[in-house]
């Protein structure tokens, strides 16, 4: 072996016993042994084992010659244990050890004194601001260890498998060039450094990134910052951080990227702000996807800025495609607002499930589940039940069941609307929707919600109103953002149940109570008007709402107490769920819609309790617990209960 960097190792360390042979060194005769066997190993090989790869590691990271030959050094502590204990007793140790500074740049043909070859190992040379060496010890500059990261090392041999620590960010690319996919190619043909993708949730960003890569033929390396947990719980219940620092992981990020050679797709940007500068000095490009807008407050450049639109439905039934066999899908399921990493993420999960309960098709309703767990947070107040309703579970007049049914088509076929135009309008406007449902408790209002939910493949998003409300002024703006924000990420559908409560109507200023209540009802319209999901409001009192919101509003649906035609069909239905009815006592379904006045949610109360009296007595529900089951019902809401002697007289008819 005449050249590479181990040759100019092995010749640095025959220079290095030279200089000391006139000092009385202890150690001097089997130093001398260990070099021997060094030369004579690697005098035997035809190629230095690390040239190569060495050679990658000086172009993909700026490095020159010097660099080299410290990075070199420290190498070779870590290939070889005669290297590892030559280096450990040249630097004053008794046996093997990483290598000193000073014995680096001794080794290297570097002066000690030299200000250009100490520079070579500051904080912002290449070697230590990419992490390609790291210092061991906190004393004098030349006394400090060097090491080589694990990484790295394995790298040098070819091993392609990332940090452990970076696992858990990694995400598999979706390439779908969407519009916008050319700037972002432009860009990176240019040289840009960093470029800043604009994404708000649902949109594309990530997945135009990795289509920009696809055309310009260079591979990605793909993290989400926002997989990264912040803090973790301890015993105590106390909270503290969660591994490695955000900084440490965008470092091992960098250098992961270009270990590989790879552009470095970071979504969760955001999250990053403060290290925009890192980003800007990587040895990679760097295509940063974040939620936000760029902040010309995060950095003293402007990079190229570039929007990422929403996935068309074409482009998500291209997707969908080879998940589910070679079978486009349906509309329903292409019109879910899901990015192509969910769509993977979601069709891979809906196909194991189809495995596992053994059928050869995947179905929409296995997708629709699999949405929903996606979007699930631990944290959040999303919600999902374990049953699924669908249109067919609701009750309603003709009308009133209509409404719900456009309102259901407005949200499958929104995004081949809106890809006609700004038709929702500009200036901010968001292309949510959002619908109203007033009338008496009890008549369909929360079923709805849940029912468009889970029909479009949704969580229902419940907002709290003892969590948003908050007497400090200010602080339920604060809460309602949260609300907002957390509904869009979790592309869930939000219902605020006794809308009223929050959407009141303001009213004449007399006192700073009176002020501060109408700043929160302007800061919910102008949010609305901004929000990109559904959103349902659901009041008993549509007269206690501020006018203002009827031009916000795209649906006012009313859902009117049952008549006795409405009323037969829920009780139809409710008894239905049973296991069976007495035939002995049978329950006259015609006696309890014409004289029994109650809506749908008091009769689904008086078929569960009836369900529990037969249970107790263990037989089927028959009439007679119906009836006991209506009177209670009747005094819970305290309303005037019809007599026995009707029920009775009707039970003999």
């Amino acid at each position: 072996m005449s050249t590479g960097p181990i040759a100019e190792l092995i010749s640095g360390l025959e220079r290095a016993l030279t200089r000391r042979e006139a000092i009385d060194w202890a150690g001097r005769d089997r130093a001398t042994s260990a070099f021997e066997v060094a030369r004579t190993d690697y005098s035997a090989l035809t190629s230095d084992p690390i040239a190569g790869p060495m050679a990658l590691l000086q172009s993909r990271f700026d490095l020159d010659d010097l660099d080299l030959r410290i990075l070199a050094v420290a190498v070779g502590a870590e290939l070889d244990p005669t290297l590892h204990l030559l280096c450990g007793m040249l630097s004053g140790d008794e046996g093997a050890g990483r290598p000193t500074v000073a014995l680096a740049l001794e080794l290297a043909g570097a002066p000690f004194l030299s200000p250009a070859a100490r520079a070579r190992l500051g904080g912002l040379a290449p070697l230590r601001r990419h992490r390609l060496l790291t210092f061991e010890g906190d004393g004098a500059l030349l006394s400090r260890r060097l090491r080589v990261p694990d990484r790295v090392m394995s790298a040098l041999f070819g091993d392609d498998l990332p940090d452990p620590a970076l696992l858990p960010l990694l995400v598999s690319p979706v390439p779908v060039a969407v519009a916008g996919t050319d700037v972002l190619v432009g860009a990176l043909e240019a040289g840009h450094q960093l470029v800043w993708v604009h994404a708000p949730i649902g949109t594309a960003g990530t997945s135009m990134a990795a289509a920009a890569c696809l055309q310009l033929n260079v591979p990605c390396v793909l993290a989400d910052l926002n997989r990264r947990p912040s803090a973790t719980s301890t015993t105590d219940g106390s909270q503290v951080p969660y591994g490695p620092s955000l900084t440490d992981l965008v470092q091992a990020l960098i250098l992961e990227a270009g270990l590989t050679g790879s552009v470095l797709i970071l979504a969760g940007a955001e999250r990053a702000a403060g290290l925009l500068p890192v980003l800007e000095q990587a040895p990679v490009p760097v295509v940063a996807v974040g939620s936000d807008p760029w902040d010309p407050m995060w950095s003293t450049t402007l990079p190229i800025s570039v929007a990422a639109p929403r996935v068309s439905l074409s482009d998500r039934a291209e997707v969908w495609w080879p998940l589910l066999g070679g079978n486009y899908p349906d509309r329903e399921i292409t019109a879910l607002r899901l990015t192509p990493e969910d769509i993977s993420l979601v069709g891979q999960h809906a196909r194991e499930m189809a495995a596992v309960s053994g059928s050869a098709t995947i179905s929409s309703e296995l997708i629709r589940q699999a949405a929903r767990r996606l979007g699930r947070s631990r944290n959040s107040r999303a919600s999902a039940a374990t049953t699924s309703a669908t249109i067919d579970d609701l009750v309603l007049p003709e009308h009133t069941r209509h409404e719900v049914e456009r309102l259901l088509d407005w949200a499958r076929h929104r995004d081949e609307v809106l890809a006609q135009g700004p038709l929702q309008g500009k200036g901010g406007k968001g292309s949510g929707i959002c619908a109203l449902f007033s009338g008496s408790p009890g008549t369909g209002k929360t079923l709805t919600a849940h029912i468009i939910a889970d029909t479009l493949g949704m969580d229902l998003f419940t907002v709290e109103l003892s969590s948003i409300v908050d007497k400090y002024i200010g602080e339920t703006e604060k809460n309602l953002e949260k609300v907002f924000s957390e509904a869009e990420s979790l592309n869930a559908v939000l219902f605020f149940d006794e809308a009223d409560a929050l959407f009141g109507s303001r009213s004449e200023v007399k006192d700073a109570k009176d002020r501060y209540a109408n700043q929160e009802v302007a800061y919910l319209l102008q949010r609305m008007e901004q929000f990109d999901g559904i959103t349902v409001l659901a009041t008993n009192l549509r007269g206690n709402l501020d006018p203002a919101f009827s031009r916000r509003l795209h649906f006012m649906i009313h859902f009117p107490d049952p008549d006795p035609a409405t009323r037969k069909e829920l009780w139809r239905h409710h008894l239905g769920n049973l296991a069976g009815t007495d035939p002995m006592d049978p329950v006259d379904i015609e006696v309890l819609s014409e004289s029994v006045e109650l809506a749908g949610g008091e009769i689904r109360n008086i078929i569960l309790s009836s369900a529990y009296a037969a249970v107790a007595e263990g037989c089927l529900v028959g009439m007679r617990h119906v009836l006991d089951s209506t009177i209670r019902e009747y005094t819970k809401l305290g309303r005037r209960v019809p007599s026995r002697e009707f029920f009775s007289s009707a039970v003999r008819r």
